[in-house]
């Protein structure tokens, strides 16, 4: 008789809000929880059933081969192919290197980790230099714009789960989605991307999604924000067992992703002070 050994979610050392609601809701699916202590997986180091994983993309890179765990995540330039009226602003890939050749105001972030603060620049002397970050590291540059109420949604299978308020006018402000006056309005504009793009993100992903004031017309009008791996995304008051339904498809077994996410995967990131 084959006996299945329990999952395993394993964080890293640094603990926080949704670490500690997932280790919650992990513990009621009768799943262990495994907090390292290191940036390495110990030699030895044994779980017994498969391991999923929740932590930030650089930990990420460092510890999930060895743990079996493959990293769904957003394409670098998903915004990019958005129609205008679903970002309501110009934006654009570009590298590193062409992004400190900006002259005019920008809002500069990378895609899908924190090699540099996500934030609006003056022009390109403002970012990190080529002591910290590689030329050819990936940067989304978009119009400075403004948004009122900015919102988390988590998606499976290209329905929205759960979602929280996360800000106000760009200071911090959570509140849970479900109940919210703006609750119908947001999964509406949430649905509608989806189905429209449902193919172009992993099976399980967050999407970010605000209320905007559209410089075209100065109306108020719900744009996306961002993408986010969801095994990298604070739930601020989002359902914790809805989330983790999405962190334990987007970050688990290698051998039970599917064919159709394999395409998402996350390549491990080398930063330039990386040993060799």
């Amino acid at each position: 008789m084959t006996v299945e050994l329990p999952r395993t979610l394993v964080f890293s050392p640094r603990a926080n809000d949704t670490s500690q609601v997932l280790t919650v809701a992990a513990y009621r699916r009768g799943m262990l929880t495994e907090h390292l202590t290191g940036w390495r997986v110990p030699e030895g180091f044994t779980i017994g059933g498969p391991a999923h994983l929740y932590a930030g993309p650089l930990f990420a890179d460092a510890v999930a081969a060895d743990l079996g765990v493959g990293l769904l995540e957003p394409p670098d330039d998903w915004l990019t192919r958005l129609p205008y009226d679903t970002v309501r602003r110009n934006i654009r890939m570009m590298t590193m290197a062409e992004a400190w050749q900006l002259r005019t105001p920008a809002f500069l972030k990378p895609p899908n980790d924190k090699s540099f603060p996500a934030r609006i620049y003056r022009d390109g002397s403002q970012l990190p230099g080529p002591d910290a970050v590689d030329s050819d590291t990936p940067v989304l540059a978009s119009d400075p714009v403004q948004f009122t109420t900015e919102f988390r949604l988590y998606a499976l299978d290209g329905e929205i789960t759960t979602g929280a308020q996360y800000a106000i006018d760009g200071d911090l402000d959570i509140e849970p989605l479900a109940g919210h006056e703006l609750e119908p309005q947001i999964l509406a504009f949430g649905a509608d991307v989806l189905s429209e793009c449902a193919d172009t993100l992993p099976s399980a992903v967050v999407v970010d999604v605000g209320l905007i004031v559209d410089p075209a017309h100065g109306a108020v009008a719900p744009a996306v924000i961002e993408a986010n791996a969801a095994w990298a995304s604070g739930h601020y008051a989002a359902d914790p067992e809805r989330v983790l339904d999405a962190v334990l498809r987007a970050a688990g077994p290698m051998d039970e992703i599917s064919t159709r996410d394999r395409i998402f995967l996350r390549s491990p990131v080398r930063r330039i002070d990386d040993e060799p």
